[in-house]
């Protein structure tokens, strides 16, 4: 599990002064951008490299407190899921002690033209460096 701090800005607050919602898929794409680096890569290479992307298919969050401006919250990811084109993460957002909210992203791997490609085998060695995802065989 990777951890991802991330001080709240003004302009990720609503009228309400907590953070609105869709700002916690920032956060997420923050922490999984990080997650991604300490593994030894960076999506400018899946994508220069290798000419993959992994867009996003699927996304869920559970709020269970708001976070408020200059909070300082944490963003822990965890590569729930590795199949052979796609893969899952799990998040837990908290402040301090406090759970805040959890959620996944679900990222198909494809080409340049949109076509659904396999992770490459060192690809897939990087990202589940000191992980254990659950393998499946289709995907």
């Amino acid at each position: 599990m990777e951890r991802t701090d991330i001080r709240v800005i003004y302009g990720d607050t609503d009228r309400m002064g907590v953070v609105y919602y869709a700002n916690y898929l920032r956060y997420f794409e923050a922490a999984r951008n990080e997650f991604v680096r300490a593994k030894g890569l960076r999506y400018r290479d899946l994508e220069e490299v290798h000419g993959l992307q992994l867009p996003v298919a699927e996304a869920q969050v559970s709020y269970v407190s708001p976070a408020r401006y200059d909070d300082l919250i944490t963003v822990e990811i965890s590569l729930a899921e590795l199949r052979r084109a796609s893969a899952r993460f799990g998040y837990r957002v908290v402040r301090g002690p406090d759970l805040l909210a959890t959620g996944s992203t679900l990222h198909a791997c494809v080409d340049g033209e949109g076509r659904i490609r396999r992770l490459p085998p060192e690809v897939r060695q990087r990202l589940t460096s000191g992980e254990t995802p659950l393998e499946h065989p289709k995907g």
